[in-house]
């Protein structure tokens, strides 16, 4: 198959996804999407004779726009523009997930800092601020006290910026010291790892120190509940333990897997490979075909 690999700078994952298409002899089209025109009507030329396209931007605003480009051109696009979506703001994540009946930490958005204190002072302290969009672990914050909180909101409000000025609350969920990555292929799990650190944040880009997790069955189908809510594809499922089972806090729709596939025995860039090549054959068998 023809892959088209869409980015806006190649990274260890990327390279790795390169290097594991071409060992199975696929041909790969790489795609800076920051050289691309996009038209209403026809692709650009890079995005023509592909067969399937892999989003690997890095800018939130370009992976959702490049998804809806495709879907409009008919080009088949990992992730979907639906997941996409979905994944890249918080909201509408903990709606879908809500919807679903997936387990997700309790909260509240508001839309001025008087609202948001209100939603703040319900939860407790300490509660947790996050932006609407982001990643990496960037901009979130855990309030402790009410002065703390008046700071961070006329901080956001300060900075002007319409997502600062959607303010979403979560209630603090003590875990235990870790979190857990599971990356999944349409709701399959490939491989997961916990992270653990000192800070509450246990991000791996933010130096959490990382191990190999066993996914059990009651993991595994909470795996395929939140991956069917957001639309299913390729998909890191970050979760938290809780004293009466797992929470879902957050779906990476263009997910990094350099931390994971060092953590664990599973060629991960293999495994998404043979799920890809999977899904590019079904997709170009007829309905009713063989």
């Amino acid at each position: 198959m023809k892959v088209g690999l869409c980015y806006s700078r190649i990274r260890h994952d990327e390279k790795l996804l390169l290097s594991a298409l071409r060992e199975r002899g696929h041909a790969v089209e790489k795609i800076d999407v920051r050289d691309q025109q996009f038209d209403l009507a026809d692709p650009p030329a890079a995005l023509a004779e592909v067969d399937v396209l892999l989003d690997r931007c890095l800018a939130t605003s370009r992976s959702t726009y490049l998804t809806q480009f495709a879907a409009a051109y008919g080009i088949p696009v990992v992730n979907s523009a639906e997941t996409a979506t979905t994944c890249a703001d918080k909201v509408e994540t903990s709606l879908a997930l809500e919807a679903a009946g997936v387990p997700t930490p309790e909260t509240k958005v508001a839309f001025t800092t008087g609202a948001a204190l209100e939603a703040i002072e319900a939860f407790g302290y300490p509660c947790v601020l996050k932006p609407v969009v982001g990643s990496w672990g960037r901009l979130l914050a855990k309030i402790d006290s009410r002065s703390a909180a008046e700071a961070i909101l006329e901080h956001k409000e300060t900075l002007g910026h319409y997502e600062h000025s959607v303010f979403y609350v979560q209630a603090f969920v003590d875990k235990p010291g870790r979190d857990i990555r599971v990356l999944a292929c349409d709701g399959e799990p490939v491989a997961a790892m916990c992270r653990s650190g000192e800070h509450w944040v246990t991000n791996a880009a933010n130096g959490a120190k990382t191990q190999e997790f066993a996914v059990e069955d009651d993991l595994a189908a909470l795996v395929a509940q939140a991956s069917a809510a957001v639309g299913g594809g390729l998909l890191g499922i970050d979760l938290m333990e809780t004293g009466t089972g797992y929470t879902v806090h957050e779906i990476n729709h263009t997910v990094e897997f350099k931390a994971l596939n060092d953590a664990v025995a599973v060629d991960v860039p293999g495994a998404v490979v043979d799920w890809l090549e999977s899904t590019v054959e079904t997709a170009a068998v007829p309905a009713g075909g063989d």
